[in-house]
């Protein structure tokens, strides 16, 4: 088949994948050298799927983050997410965290006490996204929200498709998430030769599919593959014999440039280093209870770096 793109799919992404150790893999579709950004999206990681070693937990140990507001997602595992405020709260397959960063906040991202030493391993499949904050917005409060997936609108057509909407607006269904700009992320299944016609109602859209296989006017996707779809133009998705799991998203594009260095983001580069200084003389709030932390990396490109060579934000032991 032709490797010309159809007119409704501007770019597909290959992400960077990195095994962290224990069984736990990442893949990385933004940033990337062929797109930074979707929407207000600059952060785009596909966890696993992955099993833990037995006897094995996940460990994120405490980090900071600025100018972002952070989501994360599971189709399958547990993560205890702990913060600088007080907040302690186990996210599970479907719900959703949406931690605002603004002007400063620690987290910590552990497997739960009740659910170490398994031993067969413990399975963790889903994504973590960092959505930048408008940049009137960069330095409000910060602040920790979460939402139990029977809270999230859900459709079924009946015709094979089913979807829950995590974030912002799409197709009349709106999420409770009190997100900072216009955007959206919907959690997709088709079952084996379903369609679904993703609207161009956001200006920019996207797709990471992480099971199964699409195609898109006549082209084939892989799993693990990200879509990047042409503005304006409303998109047809098929699922292949398999079916198909993905992540949609988009939204309004950032009004300029973010600088991106580590966990943090700013439309400053000035912000990025008083950040910077700040964590390395201690100056963030700490997680109550917990001791340990991240320290600030010794190297990391000069701002604003290349996609390809941003270093991967959290320290997964």
């Amino acid at each position: 088949m032709s490797d010309l793109l159809p007119p409704s799919l501007d770019t597909v992404i290959v992400p960077r994948s990195a095994d962290l150790g224990e069984g736990m893999v990442v893949h990385r579709s933004l940033p990337h050298v062929q797109r930074r950004t979707v929407g207000p999206f600059v952060f785009f990681d596909a966890i696993g799927p992955s099993r833990l070693a037995p006897g094995r937990a996940m460990d994120v140990r405490p980090h900071p983050h600025i100018g972002l507001a952070t989501v994360t997602y599971l189709f399958e595992g547990e993560i205890l997410h702990r913060d600088s405020l007080g907040c302690v709260q186990p996210i599970k397959p479907g719900a959703v965290n949406w931690m605002t960063a603004g002007r400063g906040i620690v987290h910590s991202e552990r497997t739960p006490m009740e659910l170490r030493g398994a031993p067969d391993g413990l399975p963790y499949h889903g994504a973590q996204v960092w959505v930048a904050l408008p940049a009137d917005r960069e330095e409000v409060e910060p602040a920790f929200h979460h939402h139990p997936a029977d809270t999230l609108p859900a459709f079924d057509d009946g015709a094979g498709v089913q979807g829950r909407l995590v974030l912002g607006d799409l197709q009349g269904l709106r999420s409770p998430v009190a997100v900072s700009s216009p955007m959206f992320q919907l959690d997709l299944r088709l079952a084996p030769g379903a369609r679904f016609e993703l609207p161009a109602e956001h200006v920019e859209r996207a797709a990471h599919l992480f099971e199964g296989s699409l195609e898109v006017e006549g082209h084939p996707l892989e799993a693990g593959r990200l879509a990047v779809f042409t503005r304006g133009v409303p998109v047809v998705l098929r699922a292949g014999d398999q079916g198909a799991r993905l992540i949609a998203f988009g939204g309004e594009p950032l009004e300029g440039p973010r600088f991106v260095w580590w966990n943090f983001v700013s439309s400053r580069k000035e912000r990025i280093e008083q950040a910077k200084a700040d964590w390395q003389a201690g100056r963030f709030a700490a997680v109550p209870g917990e001791t340990e932390f991240i320290p600030l990396p010794e190297k990391v490109a000069a701002q604003p770096a290349p996609p390809a060579q941003q270093p991967r934000p959290v320290d997964y032991p």
